[in-house]
């Protein structure tokens, strides 16, 4: 399916190729940017220059999970561009409001210091409340049939709020001052709303779009959120600020519940690398064309940041 372009697109040479993982990943971040930028394009605010330092400097996983299931599916990745930006700013909006003194209170966010330091709270509260609203202004302009865009945009919704991402950040504050620790089945379905919901999402976009199922992608999805979520655990034992780019330690200080502390360091990485077998089974349809997306398994759980 090659989406409903817009006039002017007919004769654009298709972007459809298999590339590796790192250039795969820059070509989606840099469709996501452009995407968002061009919304905001004629807007000069500091609220406008915040959303656009919320979306800078990160990895774009989501947006490349979006981009190459829709390339999967014979979509453009030009087609995708909508999609993969809308994910990127809902997510840059979830960590500026994330980062707030009434959250986690962060100072360090992508190595710089967070929207509500660079600015304050009232900007941070704005421009996380606008990257919200635009990533489904940006949903609703994908190329693709209108019940498929619904679709989208309606998965999107739920991705995001309390059966999702909002319903797992209100878990894991509940937790902070709950009498007991979470059991491990808990601190899974915690993480499996506040990271992996978005990641599912995202991986399950491009079927979506192309109205294909989205079922393998959606093993994949969630196999490879919760695997995020380990490597995330992992690093905040292990890793640095200044490699990761925001604060260590802080899970440990808190006595929260994470899969290192009820798996042991070795045992939250074997889980990972689990999880990635069967993230990467589950593409085996796609054949040779996923190769990408599994590279993307591998990356998520040896990333230092």
């Amino acid at each position: 399916m090659s989406g409903i372009r817009a006039p002017g697109q007919q004769d654009r040479v298709p972007d459809t190729g298999l590339l590796p993982f790192n250039p795969a990943l820059t070509r989606a971040a840099e469709l996501a940017q452009t995407q968002i930028a061009t919304s905001l394009s004629g807007l000069d605010s500091d609220v406008v220059q915040a959303m656009l330092y919320a979306v800078e400097g990160g990895k774009a996983l989501r947006a490349f999970l979006v981009v190459e299931g829709a390339r999967l599916h014979g979509m453009d990745r030009q087609d995708a561009a909508p999609a993969a930006a809308a994910i990127e700013a809902l997510h840059a909006y979830s960590l500026v409001h994330d980062d707030l003194p009434c959250m986690d209170d962060d100072d360090l966010r992508r190595g710089k210091p967070t929207v509500h330091r660079k600015w304050n709270d009232t900007v941070a509260v704005l421009a996380g409340d606008a990257l919200q609203a635009l990533a489904f202004q940006l949903a609703a302009q994908s190329p693709c049939p209108a019940e498929s865009r619904v679709a989208l945009m309606h998965g999107l919704a739920v991705a995001a709020g309390a059966h999702g991402m909002v319903g797992g950040q209100a878990m894991d504050i509940a937790a902070e001052t709950a009498k007991t620790p979470l059991t491990l089945d808990q601190t899974t379905q915690l993480q499996a709303g506040k990271t992996g919901a978005l990641i599912t999402w995202s991986a399950t976009a491009g079927p979506v779009m192309a109205g294909a199922a989205p079922d393998k992608l959606r093993i994949y999805g969630e196999c490879l959120g919760l695997a995020f979520q380990i490597a995330d655990d992992i690093l905040d034992v292990i890793g640095d600020a200044a490699t990761v780019g925001k604060a260590v330690g802080k899970d440990a200080d808190r006595g929260k519940a994470t899969f290192v502390s009820h798996l042991g360091l070795d045992g939250a990485k074997r889980r990972a690398q689990s999880l990635v077998t069967e993230a990467s089974d589950a593409l085996s349809v796609y054949g040779a064309a996923a190769e990408c997306l599994r590279e993307a398994a591998r990356f998520v759980i040896s990333r230092k940041n």
